[in-house]
């Protein structure tokens, strides 16, 4: 994770199709606007006719100024090779909001990591359907929104939800948030709604995994941090781990030992998001 925030750094996330040159042409480009590039990575599907995936992260000298340039320029040279890209500053804090059910061990996670400032985001909020985290979040100085859902008022409070989320937050994080989105609400944030499912997918998709993989006679048991789609717990998984269990274990021995796994996988998995190292392809990500 990154601790140490470079004010003069910048991040180029890039996606086209394969062919000669692009590298050259990037390398050049971002050496005529006075940036020096620090860190690389690059992945193809097929060196031939595939996507070509790349990330770079550079220095500016006058940063200001110059980034401002390059951002508008940008767009001229990503037409010429079909990209689509994402450009941003390491001054540039990204804006978290989490959502949360009763059970708190995601929640604490993130929000030890943010204060220990492992986690580079500002939380303007924390939504939750139940009242139970209010005083443990508002322990960290942070605003808690209790928005009560009931089948017959699910719309309604969706709609509360957007209202407290509009113009404050960047991407949201469901830190065990037992309700399913609707599309119209996902449709608001594609790929910036990161879920952490307790099984390791595509096993046990939807509720009571740790039961079903009990009743099984698993031999691993994990968790899946993944974009939220339309498509229940199907969405781009960006991490996942694992931990060996025996038969010795209880189904609720299973809960415990997986909530050392959620918790890990869901913070691995937002400081990649806030740190620009996912890219979205179709249903997989590119983490560099």
């Amino acid at each position: 994770m990154n601790t140490n925030i470079n004010a003069s750094r910048a991040t180029l996330l890039i996606s086209c199709p394969e062919r000669p040159g692009i590298i050259s042409t990037v390398s050049n480009f971002l050496l005529e606007h006075n940036a020096n590039i620090v860190h690389f990575d690059q992945h193809t599907t097929d060196p031939l006719a595939g996507i070509f995936f790349m990330r770079i992260e550079f220095d500016m000298n006058n940063f200001d100024e110059s980034f401002s340039k390059l951002k508008e320029d940008l767009p001229e040279m990503a037409k010429e090779y079909s990209m689509e890209w994402k450009l941003s500053g390491k001054g540039e804090r990204k804006r978290m909001a989490i959502f949360v059910s009763k059970m708190d061990h995601c929640l604490l996670e993130l929000l030890w990591r943010w204060k220990s400032k492992e986690l580079e985001v500002d939380i303007p909020l924390v939504i939750s359907n139940h009242p139970d985290m209010r005083d443990v979040v508002e322990g960290f100085g942070i605003p808690y929104h209790y928005v009560p859902i009931t089948p017959d008022t699910k719309a309604e409070a969706e709609q509360n939800s957007l209202e407290l989320l509009k113009g404050k937050v960047d991407f949201i994080v469901l830190a065990r948030y037992m309700q399913i989105l609707s599309p119209s609400f996902i449709s608001k944030f594609p790929n910036r709604i990161i879920n952490i499912h307790h099984s390791f997918l595509p096993a046990f998709v939807g509720a009571n995994p740790y039961a079903r993989a009990f009743n099984r006679g698993v031999k691993l048991i994990g968790a899946t941090a993944h974009y939220v789609t339309n498509d229940l717990d199907e969405g781009p998984i960006i991490e996942q781990d694992v931990q060996r269990v025996n038969h010795r274990h209880t189904a609720q021995d299973l809960k415990i030992a997986g909530r050392h796994v959620e918790r890990q996988v869901l913070a691995q998995a937002v400081a990649w998001h806030v740190e620009d190292k996912v890219i979205v392809h179709g249903n997989k990500t590119i983490v560099f």
